[in-house]
């Protein structure tokens, strides 16, 4: 289970990542996103938003709305736990999420409940704009 190594160079190129992953991803799974502020989180999901067939341009951070949701090939369910505290976070019923479709969550450490089979991504800011992404399947699978 050793993570699938990508380094980056542009917002374009992180989402494109993402939008690989979308490749080999399917519903039910979960994708759990670390990262720092500023990091490409939600560039990254703009990239799995494009790679299950829904629009990029849709996708924005859900910050204050908590969960957005995006239709394509399947629903994408963009959750955002920045403002929540890890009580608050145990409140929302994410494993209660429809199971029609895939979920990526930002803030992912705030989940103290999170799925072992999940998907990691964690997002390194390099610098400038130069990206280090480490994605690693519980399932052992690669990236397409």
């Amino acid at each position: 289970m050793s993570p699938q190594v990508f380094t980056t160079g542009s917002e374009e190129e992180t989402a494109a990542v993402g939008e690989r992953l979308a490749g080999s991803v399917g519903p039910g799974d979960i994708i759990l996103l670390y990262g720092e502020l500023g990091a490409g989180k939600t560039a990254f999901v703009r990239g799995l938003a494009r790679g299950l067939g829904g629009s990029p341009d849709e996708v924005t951070s859900p910050t204050f709305t908590l969960i957005q949701e995006y239709h394509g090939r399947v629903p994408l369910y963009h959750v955002d736990l920045y403002r929540l505290e890890p009580l608050e976070v145990d409140d929302l019923g994410l494993d209660e999420l429809s199971p029609d479709g895939v979920m990526a969550v930002e803030w992912a450490g705030r989940w103290r409940r999170r799925p072992r089979a999940a998907c990691e991504v964690r997002i390194e800011d390099e610098g400038g704009d130069q990206r280090r992404i480490e994605v690693t399947r519980a399932d052992g699978h690669s990236m397409r």
